[in-house]
């Protein structure tokens, strides 16, 4: 069951670059990952809403009508590793393709708040975006392992 994670920013440093791609080898073990780099709207913009709207209208482009699409947002509902592990379970038993889509530096559009199939925060702290890639990263492969019965969980 591949997995798709969109994600709106400017790309991530050297730093994040490195530790992202070490989980996407481990991921690379039970899955396939396709990334997708939504590039903000222009710090210009007239508002953040207006910035919010025109990022909404890519990501939706970058999705597909049978994705199973989990935003990751800070007023989402809090999620477990074992969580993530039953949304992966979930999607494969169904054959749906799961898609993880990390908001820009406002959050999210309405159109892409009302496209999500499920909203969910990785900490009760803002994490920037950078942060929350990464984190979700090595929260996926812990979800593998779990499924899997594998030790990396505990």
């Amino acid at each position: 069951m591949p997995i798709k994670l969109v994600s709106v920013g400017k790309g991530n440093s050297r730093a994040a670059q490195a530790m992202a791609q070490e989980w996407l080898e481990k991921l690379a073990r039970y899955t396939t990952v396709s990334e997708v780099l939504i590039k903000p709207n222009p710090k210009g913009a007239s508002s953040p809403q207006v910035q919010k709207d025109a990022e909404a209208e890519k990501v939706l482009k970058a999705l597909s009508p049978g994705d199973r699409v989990v935003i990751l947002d800070e007023r989402g509902r809090a999620a477990t590793s074992e969580d993530i592990a039953r949304l992966i379970s979930q999607a494969g038993d169904n054959g749906t393709p799961l898609a993880f889509v990390v908001g820009g530096p406002f959050g999210h559009g309405a159109a892409v708040i009302a496209r999500a199939d499920d909203s969910i925060r990785l900490s009760n702290m803002v994490l920037n975006h950078q942060v929350a890639y990464v984190v979700l990263l090595e929260q996926l492969y812990r979800g593998w392992t779990i499924i899997r019965g594998e030790p990396y969980h505990h």
